[in-house]
């Protein structure tokens, strides 16, 4: 089969795509720089589950060095751009440096996939594009007022994805995640926190007394949906990827105590300005022209994503 760049590939969305694709046959040039956001540890492990494979080949590279990646990679036929400095809060207090990895990154990547002659570009973004929409959130509401700068940085990059689409004829299909979760999550998601200070039985910060809703969709319904898209090419087209069934956080909350056997103790507190009040798919577009149909519920997620973090609790609480 051929060859696909995943961009991003140590980290927890990229490490389960590129482990999918393997499977199915496809030789992939992964690309990851353990940016600094979190501990390298967890990206070693996730990427530990990949070096021994004989259609993977790794590039230790920031996606901003074109000049490095264009003399490395000879060919490819699709990329995957996922990686990006992530985190809502962060955001806010280092702008710079999230518009330099996600915006200029994107660019280099775009520059990158056309001197390779690629013909399909497929980019990760977010449900944080939607800030205050109008719920649920379509792929044609404006998205143009998010609340954060990570939101912010991926618009961007969307909205310069389709420049090059339509100059350059590259197909595009853009994906917005919602929050996403599963074994090998990254260590600052709700989920992860919550599930390791219930464990030590430490307070958890929850905000906006728990009230707060997020469209929680598991790992292998978005992997599922990436492959989707890979076998489906358009000329620029924007898809959500969730469950579009969101949830209060004191839900999730409740589900991990039962799964974990312990009672969460919890500090409330309110809710930044720059986190949304809710977030929640329509996936009837991705649905009708991809075929997506996610298929985990949010009990059977958590129960997993449970069994795997009490699995693999002595390193999970030593990272």
């Amino acid at each position: 089969m051929s060859d696909i760049i995943v961009t991003g590939c140590a980290g927890f969305i990229g490490s389960h795509l590129c482990e999918s694709l393997l499977k199915e046959g496809y030789q992939v040039i992964g690309i990851d720089n353990f940016d600094s956001y979190y501990d390298r540890r967890f990206k070693e492990r996730n990427l530990a589950i990949l070096r021994d494979r004989k259609q993977f080949e790794f590039l230790e590279a920031d996606i901003r060095d074109f000049d490095y990646l264009r003399r490395k990679i000879r060919n490819t036929e699709v990329v995957i751009h996922l990686a990006a400095r992530p985190g809502v809060r962060s955001s806010m207090k280092d702008p710079k440096s999230y518009a330099d990895a996600n915006i200029l990154g994107t660019i280099s990547v775009l520059e990158l996939a056309l001197k390779l002659n690629a013909n399909q570009f497929i980019f990760g973004s977010s449900s944080s594009v939607y800030g205050l929409d109008e719920v649920p959130f379509r792929e044609d509401s404006p998205a143009d007022r998010p609340l954060s700068v990570y939101g912010g940085t991926k618009r961007a990059s969307e909205i310069i994805l389709h420049a090059y689409s339509y100059n350059y004829g590259l197909p595009v299909t853009i994906l917005r995640f919602f929050t996403v979760y599963g074994p090998r999550v990254r260590p600052d998601m709700a989920i992860y926190k919550f599930a390791k200070g219930i464990f030590l039985g430490e307070e958890i910060t929850v905000y906006g007394e728990g009230k707060l809703k997020r469209d929680y969709t598991y790992i292998s319904d978005i992997v599922d949906g990436i492959i989707k898209a890979l076998r489906r090419k358009f000329s620029y087209e924007i898809f959500n990827l969730g469950s579009g069934r969101p949830i209060e956080i004191i839900r999730l909350i409740r589900l991990l105590e039962r799964y974990i056997g312990r009672e969460a103790r919890i500090r409330f507190e309110e809710k930044p300005r720059e986190d949304m009040p809710e977030t929640y798919a329509d996936i009837s577009k991705a649905k009708k022209l991809l075929g997506y149909e996610p298929k985990v519920s949010i009990e059977e997620g958590v129960r997993k994503f449970v069994k795997w973090f009490l699995n693999n609790i002595e390193e999970n609480l030593r990272l």
